[in-house]
């Protein structure tokens, strides 16, 4: 359990580190980007006096290190400022819009790991087989093929000729929900869900398979696995039971990084079926050299995707016992 501790507080210590690096980098090159910051919250037909008394409300006309320690201060209390276009914090712009991220891509994901894990250790399984073949064709076609031409080509299918599904936003026109719950559980919202959810799951798919695939061809020529064969066991249990269990290591460090980044959304998804999440206002944001709302979207971004990997580090002991933290 010491030794436990003590990894999770170095990791932490890391992070922290690697966090600090990260946040100047994001303020170093917003500050550098070309263009005034001040255009986007100041209407040009006011005059100079009551521009500068925005300027001036927003910290804008302070010296570079001045703006830069109010801005590692902030982060320290999770203040990220006002947004240059909502004029409300950036934080509760990107909470606002994080549960409708988190909903399609945790969708996405269970759909694509799912499928990719299972579908993975059968084709090793059947190694050499036409199935095999097929199987990691069709993966690399959907995982080549740019995610806003088969979104379009999605909507174009199931939404323009079959009409089974609608081919945009999260809810229909004039539906008022009551309750949060009925935000996210009703049948509207469910019905704009499954096509991008289709969508980014076939294009996430190929990881997990030929990862999975990979990592049990190895597997499979361990010595446990002749073991099990010699003792009579099922072939199936042989399979999910013995050799799956081994080879999930590389399929959840990978599966732990997809969280992170899912945070941040999938802009091109977002935005072909104009789906109000993370990603898109991500995109809007500095768009309209929104630059608070930008900047904290990157950083929280990063500080998931850094805690992610430390959950899958923790994982493998877990999944591996010889592992240990020293």
């Amino acid at each position: 359990m010491s030794r436990l501790i003590s990894f999770i507080f170095r990791r932490t210590i890391q992070m922290l580190f690697t966090l600090v690096i990260i946040a100047t980098i994001i303020f170093l090159m917003f500050r550098l980007m070309p263009g005034d910051m001040s255009a986007s919250m100041v209407d040009p037909s006011i005059s100079a006096e009551a521009r500068q008394q925005i300027v001036e409300r927003y910290g804008l006309d302070q010296s570079l290190w001045i703006q830069y320690t109010t801005f590692m201060k902030g982060i320290v209390q999770f203040d990220f400022g006002n947004s240059f276009y909502y004029k409300q914090p950036a934080i509760d712009i990107l909470l606002d819009k994080l549960p409708a991220t988190l909903v399609l891509m945790f969708t996405a994901m269970i759909f694509a790991y799912g499928i990719g894990i299972f579908g993975g250790a059968w084709m090793a399984w059947n190694r050499g087989s036409k199935r095999e073949t097929t199987g990691v064709a069709v993966a690399l076609i959907f995982r080549s093929a740019p995610t806003f031409w088969v979104g379009i080509m999605a909507i174009y299918l199931f939404s323009v000729v079959l009409g089974w599904f609608p081919s945009s936003g999260m809810r229909s026109a004039g539906y008022i929900a009551d309750t949060n719950f009925q935000v996210f559980f009703s049948l509207d919202f469910l019905k704009h869900l499954i096509l991008p959810t289709i969508v980014a799951g076939v294009f996430f798919l190929a990881t997990p398979l030929l990862i999975m695939r990979n990592t049990m061809l190895e597997v499979m020529g361990e010595d446990f696995i002749e073991f099990a064969r010699a003792k009579g066991l099922p072939e199936r249990v042989i399979l999910y039971r013995h050799a799956a269990r081994n080879a999930l290591l590389p399929v959840v460090t990978a599966g732990a990084l997809f969280i992170g980044s899912a945070i941040g959304g999938q802009v091109l998804i977002e935005y072909v079926f104009s789906w109000p999440g993370l990603g898109r206002e991500m995109v809007l944001a500095a768009q309209r050299h929104d630059y608070p709302v930008a900047q904290a979207s990157f950083i929280i971004l990063a500080a998931l995707i850094m805690f992610m990997n430390l959950v899958a580090d923790l994982f493998y002991s877990y999944l591996d016992p010889r592992i240990t933290y020293n």
